[in-house]
């Protein structure tokens, strides 16, 4: 397994899998599951998602060793505070059926994430989990949470794709020496991705799929991929990406695809920041 060495030495696998948008316990548990059979050793949930207990099962029925394993879950905003966040912990670990974590995220910008991040730093102090970071942070906040804090965020999870390469922000978080991780690196299909025809040109050049490209693309960068499918085949496929590399000329011509914005939402939007707010969750 390939991996990338997060800021304070923990080993990261550099592909995993996704459970976002698979809110039915049976599916996703069975996803889980074969995505463990298939090899991969990282599972990245959230609180969010609604299906940290199907993730759980998934693993106490793959029987691969826990010290094998790589498990992420996020902080939702409802729970982002210091007293929130210690609770909202132990309860997604004990939906998850682990004694720690190896991976704690906070999921959004939004609440007082301040609050929480101290938390974080306790559990991590603790032993509780092996490394915390945050998604959907820009360059600015992630600076200002790295200033004002002790620890310096090992990874930060914002949206990646052939469409929205996050150049600047790649950058940057390499000399701060955060981790980047891709979420939607499919765009969830939006642009047409599996029929752009620069894609499945480069395809076909390595007899291989587009979203094998796509993944390629990405971990030749060391971005962290976690791709999402409830379909076997598709979940088999994806992993196998390390038996071809893509030239120069490829990584030029996805280049060109780089609409240099979000496909789903601007985090610079006051109505973004108060959706966010409200966004409440029966966790």
């Amino acid at each position: 397994m390939q991996t990338v060495t997060l800021n304070n030495g923990v080993k990261m696998p550099i592909i995993g899998f996704g459970v976002y948008q698979v809110p039915d316990a049976e599916e996703c548990e069975n996803a889980v599951y074969e995505a463990l059979m298939a090899g991969y050793r990282l599972i990245d949930t959230a609180s969010g998602y609604l299906n940290e207990e199907a993730v759980g099962r998934a693993i106490k029925r793959s029987g691969v060793p826990r010290e094998d394993l790589f498990i992420t879950t996020k902080l939702w905003v409802q729970d982002a505070s210091y007293e929130s966040a210690k609770l909202a912990f132990n309860k997604s670990l004990k939906k998850l059926q682990l004694d720690y974590l190896d991976l704690y995220l906070i999921h959004q910008p939004f609440g007082d994430y301040y609050g929480a991040w101290r938390a974080m730093e306790e559990l991590y102090h603790e032993d509780k989990i092996k490394a915390i970071g945050v998604s959907n942070f820009l360059p600015d906040r992630l600076m200002d949470l790295i200033v004002h804090n002790e620890i310096v965020p090992a990874v930060n999870q914002v949206e990646t794709h052939p469409f929205y390469h996050q150049t600047e922000s790649a950058t940057f978080m390499k000399e701060q020496g955060v981790q980047h991780q891709s979420w939607a690196p499919f765009a969830e299909g939006l642009n047409n991705m599996f029929g752009n025809e620069v894609l499945i040109s480069i395809a076909a050049k390595h007899s291989k799929s587009v979203a094998q490209v796509v993944l390629r693309w990405l971990v030749q960068r060391g971005i962290v991929v976690i791709p999402k499918s409830v379909k076997k085949e598709r979940i088999v496929e994806n992993f196998n990406i390390f038996d071809f590399e893509l030239s120069t000329e490829d990584i030029e011509q996805i280049t060109a695809l780089d609409t240099r914005k979000s496909l789903f939402l601007s985090y610079h939007d006051p109505e973004v920041a108060k959706m966010m707010g409200n966004w409440k969750v029966d966790l």
